[in-house]
């Protein structure tokens, strides 16, 4: 088992996660995280710390869609070990519905 980071964090993108997670398994997109299912020990720690309630674990029958998106964009943005800073308007898109097909974006985020 592994987690997975969901639309849910498109245009939040708070980076609690990022500060309890062990082994650094997250990386960073322009306006959304993704963990590495081949990097995460499946401690569950992110799961609760996440405000928008965008991490769930892969047996989330939720999940199927976004455990690709998370292995196929991990080997491709930056690896973030600490905690940034959320995006101003993260808020107003908490809850929002049909954030990927609004916003997403395969552009890598900043990094460390």
């Amino acid at each position: 088992m592994t987690y997975v980071v969901t639309e849910d964090c498109i245009k939040c993108k708070y980076m609690d996660c990022v500060e309890v997670c062990p082994v650094d398994c997250f990386y960073e997109g322009d306006n959304m995280l993704v963990i590495n299912p081949d990097e995460c020990i499946d401690c569950g720690v992110c799961e609760p710390e996440c405000p928008p309630g965008a991490i769930i674990a892969d047996s989330d029958p939720k999940a199927d869609r976004w455990l690709k998106l998370n292995a196929d964009f991990s080997v491709k943005w930056p690896n973030i070990r600490q905690k940034g800073e959320a995006p101003a308007d993260a808020e107003a898109h908490k809850g929002e519905e049909g954030k990927f097909e609004k916003y997403f974006s395969e552009a890598p985020g900043k990094g460390e």
